[in-house]
């Protein structure tokens, strides 16, 4: 197994005429002599060159789509078009046979929800092989922004018994037989018999246990499975995804802003660099699809450019109010064009709105700051006029919303209060309160949906496109 070569390392080789070991499944195989050869390091196969005279007739039956073979041949210069390596065969080996009556994934175009269907086997397709592999390197470039930054990597909970969002939208966790659930006198379930003794549910956010661990360690990120169970079926939806979630101590709104912005063009850029090939193949399959759509729908850059379009442009900084004035005034708003009109201050911004701001009126990323405290949520620190508070959310070219956050609301008196206003029980999170009454001190932490972030850069239309094995309303396969 050690002598195999990865067909990636092989294709960028300068050294020919040495013997190697190749070992992947079958992607085609032409006039039983030439097998595209993939083992998932690349996009790119490497061409085998069988010599199906002097080969037993009954293995090269055996080499059909989807089979997985080893091959020990020569590397030698091609002399074929768009490839400047191929191995000639000396001996080929099946690993694992494929019924070509049977295996789903043919050398042919297959539809997207096809694949979802067949999400066992979609990794084996260039376009998903091409998504997992910039997805692999965004997750490993989020932890080296924040490692470089002296952030402390945080396990927090999975199981909690706190809805950070208060939105209700949670799985429950239990252990009970559900045919028979233990009551109180009241008729109500009796969670006290429950394993963990109260009523607890799948975590929505790791943020409140992460300012905890930021009042001590000054600098904490969270990246792991956050999970709501929202009946929505959007393509920006899923019951299960991945957060990262940066808590910081000592830090304002302004720090906030600053270091999201540095997260996002530091991952961007690190894509862009280590996954050129795929990158290029992604922004080639989003032009193909674009030819099927009106012209006034395609986008106006390509993937490539509205990646370097994030890094080249500092986001634009504007608050919530000054966002209304210039939704309001504008052309679509004015022509009734927004499926959400945009009436005036308070309206709660959607997705439609958000890209306006990118792609119509600034034409860069923008950071929006000071919302309405009516439309957030009840940590997020109060502002002087009463009336907003230090929100700040990321808005994309192509997907609106990509990052939420705020300075959080470190005085004990405006927070109780806040909760009380907001019917959030202060009994349960007396644990939260304690960081307010012990050595409080201003902080600010954002979350940025992973999913999200690796739709933008691979230019995907569905979230469920991005993520392995997707969850989302009635549906669990896999």
């Amino acid at each position: 197994m050690s002598q195999r070569i990865k067909i990636k390392a092989l294709l960028e080789s300068t050294t020919t005429d040495i013997d190697v070991t190749v070992k992947g499944w079958v992607r085609a195989f032409r006039q039983n002599r030439f097998i595209a050869l993939n083992d998932g390091s690349t996009n790119n196969n490497v061409q085998i060159v069988v010599d199906f005279e002097n080969t037993d007739p009954a293995l090269l039956k055996r080499i059909t789509v989807g089979a997985a073979v080893s091959v020990f041949g020569k590397l030698i210069a091609s002399q074929g078009k768009g490839q400047t390596v191929e191995v000639i065969a000396h001996t080929v080996v099946i690993l694992g046979d494929s019924d070509p009556e049977k295996y789903p994934i043919q050398p042919k175009k297959h539809s997207l929800e096809f694949l979802r269907e067949n999400a066992h086997l979609r990794f084996r397709t260039s376009t998903f092989g091409a998504i997992f592999r910039v997805r692999n390197t965004l997750s490993f470039a989020v932890h080296q922004f924040f490692q470089d930054k002296g952030f402390v990597y945080l396990h927090t909970p999975i199981i909690t018994a706190s809805d950070a969002e208060g939105a209700g939208e949670t799985f429950h966790v239990t252990n009970f037989d559900l045919a028979n659930t233990p009551r109180t006198d009241t008729g109500e379930v009796d969670y006290k018999q429950d394993f963990f003794g109260r009523a607890t549910n799948l975590t929505v956010s790791g943020q409140l246990e992460g300012e905890l661990g930021a009042m001590a360690l000054s600098d904490i990120y969270t990246f792991g499975p956050t999970f709501r169970a929202e009946n929505s079926n959007t393509t920006r939806h899923l019951a299960e995804f991945w957060m990262i979630e940066p808590e910081m101590a000592f830090a304002d709104i302004v720090d906030n802003m600053d270091t999201a912005e540095a997260l996002l063009k530091y991952v961007i850029a690190y894509a862009l660099d280590k996954n050129k090939d795929d990158i290029e193949f992604l922004t080639q399959r989003l032009l193909e699809e674009e030819k099927q759509k009106p012209q006034n729908e395609r986008s106006e850059m390509t993937l490539t450019e509205k990646l370097q379009f994030c890094l080249g442009n500092d986001f634009e900084r504007l608050t919530y109010t000054e966002a209304i004035e210039i939704l309001k005034e504008s052309t679509p708003n004015k022509k009734k064009k927004f499926q959400y009109p945009v009436e005036g201050w308070g309206t709660d911004l959607q997705s439609e709105h958000e890209r306006y701001l990118v792609e119509k009126h600034f034409k860069k990323p923008v950071i929006l700051t000071n919302y309405p405290k009516e439309i957030k949520s009840f940590y997020m620190r109060q502002n002087d006029d009463g009336k907003t508070v230090a929100a700040m959310d990321i808005l994309f070219p192509g997907i609106g919303e990509i990052v939420g956050g705020s300075q959080r609301e470190e005085r004990l008196d405006k927070l109780e209060t806040r909760m009380d206003e907001m019917g959030i029980p202060k009994d349960e999170l007396w644990w939260y309160l304690d960081t307010r009454r012990f050595g409080s001190c201003p902080h600010a932490g954002f979350g940025l949906g992973f999913e999200r972030l690796v739709l933008f850069v691979t230019g995907m239309g569905n979230i469920r496109d991005v993520i392995p094995f997707p969850r989302f309303p009635k549906n669990a396969e896999f």
